[in-house]
């Protein structure tokens, strides 16, 4: 698992005003702070920018290549910035993001195609998004797969995103996002790699159980085959945890508790992971085990569920 740093995203106040004022320092600094935080790609969200998004983006994507050689995701609305970010980069670059609308799709599909890009794919239609993972895996194979072969856009060059949705009211997504990263590598070979916000999961959940919220759920979708999460390159807790699963550090029982559930998550045997294991006279360990439960929709999330 690899991380498409997110932060640099409009959004953010810190980043609107350096857009605004044009402070290349600023979005410098967060471009380079991640890229020493571990990010493999660099995300570029400029919101819509219907006004100015071309020369906006031409700014962002030329300032951050004078500091940074990561890979770049063109995060933004607006296709004509999105053509004008990829005129400025190598092949590969990726386009954040299409979902299966015809006339998203129809825009997309052939810039990707054209300028050898790859597209992150939504598993999500004008009428909505559904729960199940059958259903998510449905839309990648009937909508954005027969797109893709219309439009001359290499299967190798698509992105699946099956959207993570927060716990917080839609709960019972959790599992299934897991579940979809697993049937969607099953449709392509080699498989399609997958990516998703990470950070959705926890939502409109308190500051103080959001970081858990998103490691735990990392470890489980790592063992479901999720590739390239957007996520917050300076969660320097995430990153242990990416570097625990990538490395298969069992140095700490906390350590194989986490590698227990990608395990779990890799062999699709989740739902009926044994929390026997768990020591729970360990606060860190506990703090795992109802976090988990939370996240595979086995009991139901309240704010306070750490102290339940």
């Amino acid at each position: 698992m690899k991380i498409i740093g997110e932060n640099i995203h409009i959004i953010a106040k810190q980043v609107r005003a350096a857009v605004d004022n044009r402070d290349k320092n600023a979005i410098q600094d967060l471009a380079k702070k991640q890229m020493e935080g571990g990010a493999a790609f660099i995300d570029l969200n400029i919101g819509p920018r219907k006004k100015d998004g071309v020369e906006v983006m031409q700014w962002m994507v030329e300032i951050v290549k004078e500091v940074c050689d990561l890979p770049i995701s063109l995060d933004t609305s607006n296709s004509a910035a999105i053509e004008a970010g990829l005129k400025m980069l190598p092949p590969k670059t990726i386009i954040n993001s299409t979902n299966a609308d015809p006339e998203r799709m129809k825009v997309l599909m052939p810039l990707a195609a054209e300028y050898d890009a790859m597209l992150i794919c939504l598993t999500l239609q004008a009428t909505g998004l559904p729960v199940t993972a059958d259903a998510r895996a449905e839309i990648a194979a009937s909508d954005l797969m027969m797109a893709a072969m219309e439009y001359g856009l290499p299967m190798e060059n698509i992105i699946i995103d099956p959207l993570v949705m927060t716990v917080n009211g839609t709960q019972e997504h959790s599992p299934e996002v897991i579940k979809a990263c697993q049937v969607v590598k099953q449709l392509n070979d080699p498989p399609f790699m997958t990516t998703c916000g990470l950070s959705n999961v926890s939502n409109a959940c308190p500051e103080e159980v959001r970081p858990l919220l998103n490691r735990v759920y990392a470890a489980m979708l790592a063992g479901a085959g999720m590739d390239w999460p957007i996520a917050d390159a300076f969660d320097t807790e995430l990153r242990k945890i990416i570097d625990v699963i990538n490395n298969r550090d069992e140095s700490t029982e906390l350590n194989k508790l986490y590698l227990a559930l990608h395990d779990a998550a890799a062999d699709m045997t989740l739902d009926e992971f044994d929390f026997s294991i768990v020591n729970q006279d360990d606060p860190d360990q506990l703090a795992v085990m109802k976090t988990s439960k939370i996240l595979l929709n086995q009991t139901l999330y309240a704010h306070g569920f750490l102290n339940l």
